[in-house]
């Protein structure tokens, strides 16, 4: 199978395991630290967003430790738990994108209501040799042909004497949404995926990380935060503005994004006290050991 071929199969794969999970009766989220179970057994469970999801676990473990049970999953990103928050699976979806219109139709006997944690950046990140040999800013045009396939070389951009190799987010991820909402605006549909050998899907940040450190040449959409302590990677400065906190709160750099703790309805019982922790100065604190802005930063709190 091809590398395209192994991309999109990879994709639906993806896409079909969020709508089974969606339409199913759907097994219980668990991970080392919780039991699993649903409301019926008194566990909160938390799902979704890979960005979220470090913010969470740390907020778990705390309130575990005093008797509360939860368990915290991030399987199919943001749109997969707001899929499980729709078919009534999870009490909190994590989101780093903003409920769509289509989430609403999809559900529409669930109340949505997100509630703001923090705001992250999402970066064009590349390897270091690639930002060394040259390529350190890139405007919109620019990613737009990167990331449709025809750019072959990176000294087509300026840089080394490289082969591209691009790993594009899988549908649904709120990664893939912010970057496909600046190269094409918010109404305007992506192209295909291009016709190249030197293209995959990917999906949670973690796995996109790796992809990238092990793969010379390679770039793709990912949150800032992850690549802090990772010296293989680098981001790229986007229209000449880098991905920094002040770019972030000054709404300078074009690809911030909200992160959301999403629930049906306005919070309540376990749902609350865990978005109440979350939302607490301690909880805040959690948000910046991820290397998110938090309320405060942002002037919300």
């Amino acid at each position: 199978m091809s590398r395209t071929a192994h991309a999109r199969w990879t994709g639906l794969v993806a896409v079909a395991a969020i709508v089974a999970g969606a339409c199913g009766n759907g097994g219980p989220t668990s991970d080392a630290g919780g039991a699993a179970g649903g409301t019926g057994s008194g566990t909160l469970r938390v799902s979704g967003s890979t960005t979220v999801n470090p913010v969470a676990a740390d907020a778990a473990e705390v309130l575990r430790a005093k008797g509360m049970r939860i368990t915290v999953d991030s399987q199919g990103g943001s749109a997969g738990g707001l899929a499980q928050l729709g078919a009534g699976q999870v009490e909190i979806a994590m989101s780093s994108k903003e409920v769509s219109d289509a989430d609403k139709a999809r559900f529409p006997d669930v109340d949505f209501v997100s509630t703001e944690i923090g705001q992250d950046a999402v970066g064009v990140i590349l390897r270091r040799e690639v930002a060394d040999g040259g390529v350190t800013v890139l405007d919109k045009a620019q990613l737009q042909a990167l990331f449709e396939g025809r750019v072959a070389n990176w000294k087509e951009l300026g840089g080394p004497d490289l082969a591209v190799f691009v790993y594009d987010k899988e549908p649904g991820r709120g990664t893939r949404e912010v970057l496909d909402k600046y190269l094409y605006g918010k109404d305007v549909k992506a192209p295909p995926p291009p016709q190249s050998d030197n293209y995959a899907i990917v999906g949670g940040n973690e796995e996109t990380r790796a992809k990238l450190e092990s793969t010379p040449g390679s770039v793709g959409p990912l949150s800032t935060s992850f690549i802090s302590g990772h010296p293989k990677l680098a981001a790229l400065e986007v229209d000449g503005v880098a991905p920094t906190p002040a770019t972030v709160k000054d709404g300078s750099y074009p690809m911030s994004r909200p992160l959301f703790l999403v629930t049906d309805g306005p919070p309540a019982g376990a749902a609350e006290k865990f978005i109440d922790y979350v939302l607490s100065a301690e909880g805040q604190k959690l948000v910046n050991r991820h290397g998110y802005l938090n309320r405060a930063d942002l002037g919300l709190a």
